[in-house]
């Protein structure tokens, strides 16, 4: 009986807990008993009220900045209502459809991600970030051959994720349609399907099986593709909506000069995505919870984007602690499903 008493009590302290967030949230002001009891249905007396909050800021969850002023939610309390969401939360039909129609717009890969960045950051008026898709995880769709002239050929590489390298290769012996066709096809047997490291090895061996009057022509354009395969871009980001953060006050605005600059240094932002949940699931790192000391006064929800439960790379915002998480968690899990979508031609 007293444990299911101290159960009671226990999730009643949790309600109050999860009130006190949203109302800072929603009003950025200390919320109060009175207004606890008039905002939400909580069914219990004033004094019961004051009781739980007492025992909620000696637990560290809320704190009071002056004696006669209300509560506002710690680091701590906010992780505890993160805790608490059971599901993101779905967002509306028009939603959906805004940013499905948005992001279908898109006319390559780095428009799709500059999109989807700028969407975010408009959406949840915070600064927002997206990672260009890895080599290490792309896997060569297609190899187009097209003869500029008898001694020209372009190559045209296309991966899963969208990217498209061209490359010329100059030929020391001119070649005809037909060699155009054939040398086409045998790119084609030796990429397709392959992750691009895979496709470096299998275009090293091509030239030991090309008919003789192709092994010229074979090697000139495997070399090329070799050269365009291995070269590894560094990791990029796509960054938009920082201006978002000189428009919010409180926790932000003494460190909102570091956190800039964390963002911009960009290898603060790509430690972060080097830790990300699996597609489908939303990570939060709250204040202090946060590596880097510029990132300490703010909190970062990312997600992992791709197709066929294969991540691509990383997407998410920087904001104040005080974001809306359960509304920030929805745009960002619904942004990267609608990349994922895209980029998988689903």
């Amino acid at each position: 009986m007293a444990g299911g008493s101290k159960r009671g009590t226990d999730e009643r302290r949790q309600a109050v807990l999860r009130a006190i967030v949203a109302d800072y949230i929603s009003s950025h002001g200390p919320v109060g008993s009175k207004a606890l009891l008039e905002r939400h249905d909580l069914n219990v007396s004033s004094a019961t009220i004051r009781n739980d909050m007492a025992v909620l800021e000696s637990e560290g969850y809320i704190t009071q900045q002056h004696a006669s002023s209300g509560r506002i939610p710690t680091q701590k309390g906010y992780r505890a209502f993160v805790d608490t969401l059971q599901q993101v939360k779905p967002l509306s039909v028009a939603e959906k459809r805004a940013i499905s129609t948005f992001l279908a717009g898109g006319v390559d890969l780095e428009d799709v991600l500059r999109r989807s960045v700028t969407l975010l950051a408009q959406i949840t008026r915070q600064a927002a970030v997206i990672q260009v898709p890895t080599l290490e995880v792309s896997r060569v769709k297609h190899c187009e051959v097209v003869a500029l002239s008898s001694t020209r050929i372009l190559l045209v590489l296309i991966t899963d994720t969208g990217r498209v390298d061209q490359r010329n290769v100059d030929l020391a012996h001119p070649i005809d349609d037909d060699q155009v066709v054939q040398l086409r096809q045998m790119l084609n047997n030796a990429l397709q399907s392959k992750t691009l490291s895979d496709a470096s090895v299998s275009l090293a061996q091509l030239a030991q099986t090309a008919p003789p009057d192709m092994v010229n022509v074979v090697v000139a354009a495997a070399t090329t593709l070799i050269e365009t395969l291995v070269e590894q871009p560094s990791d990029r980001l796509i960054m938009a909506g920082t201006s978002n953060l000189t428009r919010v006050a409180g926790s932000l605005s003494a460190t909102l000069p570091g956190i800039i600059e964390a963002l911009e240094e960009q290898v603060v932002v790509l430690k972060l995505m080097a830790d990300l949940p699996a597609i489908g699931n939303v990570a939060v790192r709250i204040g202090e919870e946060n590596e880097d000391e510029e990132l300490r006064s703010a909190s970062i929800v990312t997600t992992a984007y791709g197709g066929y439960d294969v991540p691509l790379g990383g997407l998410g915002v920087v904001g104040p602690t005080y974001m809306d998480y359960p509304e920030t968690m929805s745009k960002v899990s619904a942004v990267a499903r609608y990349v994922g979508k895209i980029l998988s031609g689903t």
